[in-house]
């Protein structure tokens, strides 16, 4: 056993020694043959590729394979990239749209504020809403205005289109707007076309309640409520809203006011009625007119 073993690695030896002599000598013709530099060697290495390589697809079908998955991963690689920074950008433009828009209505509410028509005679301080009472029984903003601008208990508050309330307490730089739908709020107004009036009593609902009216039937859904100007409390003339009919058959105004976007708020600032000290200049008083008259009977 021992006797064949040896022999067979005298026979396999040599002939292992061969193959390595021959493999290197192969290698080294191939070396020099690509890169002897003449016509008739290119036309033989053209000669050769041409018949090796197509035959060789085989061979080279795991490299292009790894190749191709390399490069597929390295794309796979880039697509994530770009899909972040598109992702990251798309939020940017999120948030940009998001100013942009808080912008517009911001700018949509001060051109309210200034195309509303008032009585020339009034000018008005313009505030920003800082916050809300936050409680159902009690219907205020708080404004960032106050005694310092000048801001008198009472004065009336409205947005870009119709009245929000009235001025319930002032601090230095702040100050409280009682809200028209608060059930502490009443105001005297009157209902176009008819004439009507009547007193806008609020209950803690979006809709404030119609009470007191002189003649109910001839008030429809949809007219137009104004404030009279009675009492002194506010301007006459400023839009509240329009008549609306409840499902109970109760009238109730629909404000004209957004309460669900107050931003900006104008104060008016409104010093009352002026009050009449001479009624001679106005009406003539009794004595003057029983005078009159007995000269008018001794002529």
């Amino acid at each position: 056993m021992a006797k064949d073993r040896s022999q067979r690695d005298e026979f396999t030896g040599p002939l292992r020694r061969m193959m390595l002599g021959v493999i290197c000598l192969c290698l080294v013709a191939v070396f020099l043959v690509w890169r002897i530099d003449s016509p008739r060697v290119e036309r033989f290495r053209a000669q050769v590729t041409d018949r090796v390589v197509p035959n060789m697809d085989w061979a080279l079908a795991p490299v292009t394979g790894a190749i191709n998955l390399v490069r597929d991963f390295q794309s796979y690689q880039r697509l994530s990239e770009q899909n972040r920074e598109l992702r990251s950008e798309l939020r940017q433009m999120q948030a940009w749209k998001e100013a942009a828009l808080q912008l517009e209505q911001e700018n949509a509410r001060l051109l309210d504020l200034n195309n509303v028509r008032l009585d020339p005679r009034l000018t008005f301080v313009t505030g920003v809403v800082m916050a809300d009472s936050g409680s159902p029984f009690r219907q205020s903003v708080l404004l960032n205005v106050g005694a310092r601008d000048g801001i008198v208990d009472g004065w009336a508050a409205m947005d870009g289109i119709g009245l929000v309330g009235r001025i319930s307490g002032t601090g230095a730089t702040t100050a409280r707007v009682l809200l028209l739908t608060d059930a502490a709020s009443s105001i005297p107004a009157i209902i176009q076309p008819s004439g009507q009036t009547a007193l806008i009593r609020g209950d803690n609902t979006a809709a404030p309640v119609v009470d007191f009216l002189e003649n109910p039937d001839m008030v429809r859904p949809g007219d137009r409520v104004i404030s009279s100007g009675d009492g002194g409390v506010f301007p006459a003339g400023l839009l509240i809203g329009q008549v609306a009919a409840a499902p109970s058959g109760r009238l109730r105004v629909r404000l004209a006011a957004d309460y669900e976007r107050l931003e900006y708020l104008r104060v008016l600032r409104h010093y009352g009625t002026e009050t009449v000290h001479d009624p001679g200049q106005v009406v003539i008083p009794g004595d003057t007119l029983q005078a009159s008259g007995a000269e008018a009977t001794d002529g």
